[in-house]
């Protein structure tokens, strides 16, 4: 098919990205520990890790896998943190030991912790010591063997008290610290490997990287593969999107405040920054905003990436409009829709644009972006150097430019399929190598793409996806409901909110009853705010429940 967003592109983008020097992330990052030893790499709570200091201790963690637990090659290790220094160093050894990263959000319910962790097969997990007790409860019915907690202040030049305040601030689940009996400290792990022989393993475009959860419409969240191809091919393409944005800069800072276990700040952050041997800024809790633009203060950034709802909460908090925004080069905008007012306030305050951009988990994420520096228009941009953009109808065949239809997308960053499960993967996959992504949209005459609607029922919280099924299944496990509905709606923070719709057989139930029920087994970003009582759900006539009914009610 023609390219026709090819003309749009700024002087200095190619058409395609040649393929990559590196055949896995690995190499990737050797390159840059040989490449920019005495750069920072990562900084966090005041203390800096060189790209050396990264190098050294992830060969000690990576020897400690291999040699030590007896992992071998494309076996998976589950990561289990939040923005702190052991992520990187943890994310770098496994990948020299030749194994599978699978990130989990630090904020899950034992519910979704036990899914994941059977799901993948993981045999050993990192976590942050305040999230033990959770782990402790579905250890037992999975494949875990070998747990290695960490504290906060680990690898912190001075930890401090208020670290581990910060820690439980950061959600009230979390416990000053749990002991899991034979469990390994971060600490030790490093140390036992100091002494061992880490033995090579070839790693190749087609082995996996990530096993990269994400939301399914069966209710289950699903493993996307995310390849060495996929992840190397997609750094490059971010980087040849940035052209020679940072020529003149002698060094690259990115302010790191999704979390990296998000496939968003993984790539455009952690890894493309590496690339680059620049150094990521981790703001480990960025709801605590005095505190992050307290950090701001101390850095020249030339990155920042954030969703709508940090965008918005920052431009709102005291002292933001005193940072020194001269160095900055590029914002992105992804996860939601970046708001007209909130862009355009960014705009005037730091004198930036943001760059929106639009992608999936299942797309590395990175698939369309706006040219850096052009003006906010409300697109998510054109398609990225080495990506096909399609707007197809139902029988999947392309739609005529203006159409509106189901955007599908080629290239390189689409992953291999969902871990073991070939018929999901043979749904969202066309004939060709096309992803269908289930998003609604349309392409205008330059290749801009526009989002229109959402052809699942997915929710989009905070740039979170939310799957209505799997609220639906928590919710009816209660005695006492019959079936229930989950709807996105409106809201002003976070983009949408769920609600949920319930039919009960028991009247004494009450909202805050199924409220506090979603608390015990949903992630935050996943709980309703709002749940109505109904007599009886619309259906079809085969008895399928009809959300978008209740949504345009």
């Amino acid at each position: 098919m023609e390219k026709i967003w090819l003309d749009a592109y700024p002087e200095g983008v190619p058409a395609e990205v040649p393929e990559p020097e590196h055949r896995s992330l690995r190499d990737m990052i050797e390159r840059s520990f040989s490449k920019y030893p005495d750069n920072p790499a990562f900084t966090n709570m005041g203390t800096t890790l060189s790209y050396r200091q990264l190098d050294e201790l992830s060969m000690k963690f990576a020897a400690y896998l291999q040699r030590k637990l007896g992992l071998t090659r494309g076996e998976r290790v589950a990561v289990m943190l939040p923005n702190i220094l052991q992520y990187p160093v943890a994310l770098c050894g496994i990948f020299r030991a030749g194994l599978v990263a699978v990130n989990v959000n630090p904020l899950y319910t034992a519910r979704e912790l036990e899914h994941q962790l059977k799901d993948s097969g993981a045999r050993a997990i990192l976590i942050l010591e305040n999230f033990g007790h959770v782990l402790e409860e579905v250890m037992a019915d999975t494949d875990v063997e070998h747990v290695i907690t960490t504290s906060t202040g680990d690898l912190l030049a001075k930890p401090k008290g208020w670290v581990v305040n910060l820690v439980l601030r950061y959600v009230k689940r979390a416990v000053p610290s749990f002991r899991i009996p034979g469990a390994v400290r971060f600490r030790k792990a490093i140390a036992d490997g100091e002494d061992q022989t880490l033995e090579f393993v070839g790693l190749g475009y087609a082995d996996i990287a990530f096993l990269q959860y994400t939301g399914g419409t069966t209710g289950v969240s699903k493993g996307a593969m995310l390849s060495h191809r996929n992840m190397v091919y997609n750094v490059d393409q971010s980087i040849a999107w940035q052209s020679n944005v940072y020529e003149g800069v002698d060094r690259i800072i990115a302010i790191t405040a999704l979390p990296l276990y998000h496939i968003f700040s993984l790539q455009n952050n952690c890894l493309t920054m590496m690339a680059l041997g620049g150094e990521n800024v981790l703001i480990t809790n960025p709801r605590d905003f005095p505190a992050f633009v307290k950090e701001l203060h101390k850095h020249a950034f030339n990155f920042f990436t954030a969703v709508n709802t940090l965008y918005a909460a920052l431009l709102n908090t005291p002292g933001f409009k005193d940072v020194d925004f001269s160095h900055l080069k590029v914002c992105i905008g992804g996860g939601m829709a970046v708001q007209p007012a909130v862009a355009k306030q960014w705009l005037e305050v730091t004198g930036c644009e943001i760059a929106q951009g639009y992608g999936l988990t299942e797309t590395s994420p990175s698939a369309v972006c706006n040219t850096v520096g052009s003006t906010f228009t409300g697109t998510v941009g054109l398609p990225l150097p080495s990506t096909e953009v399609m707007i197809a109808g139902e029988d999947g065949n392309p739609l005529a430019i203006g159409e509106v239809g189901e955007i599908c997308i080629k290239g390189p960053q689409v992953m291999e399929g969902y871990w073991q499960r070939p018929a999901e993967t043979a749904e969202v996959m066309l004939p060709g190598g096309w992803l269908r992504t289930g998003d609604i949209g349309r392409m205008d005459e330059q290749g801009y793409i526009f989002i229109e609607d959402r052809k699942k029922d997915m929710i989009l919280v905070s740039g979170f996806n939310v799957y209505p099924n799997e609220i639906e299944n928590v919710i009816v496990e209660m005695d006492g409901i019959l079936e229930a509905a989950a709807i996105g709606m409106p809201d002003e923070k976070s983009g949408e909110a769920v609600k949920v719709f319930a039919v009960r057989t028991d009247d004494s139930i009450t909202e805050q009853d199924v409220l506090d029920f979603c608390r015990e087994n949903l992630t935050n970003y996943k709980r309703p705010r709002e749940v109505e009582f109904r007599d009886d759900l619309p259906k079809t006539n085969v008895g399928k429940i009809l959300r978008r009914a209740l949504r345009d009610e």
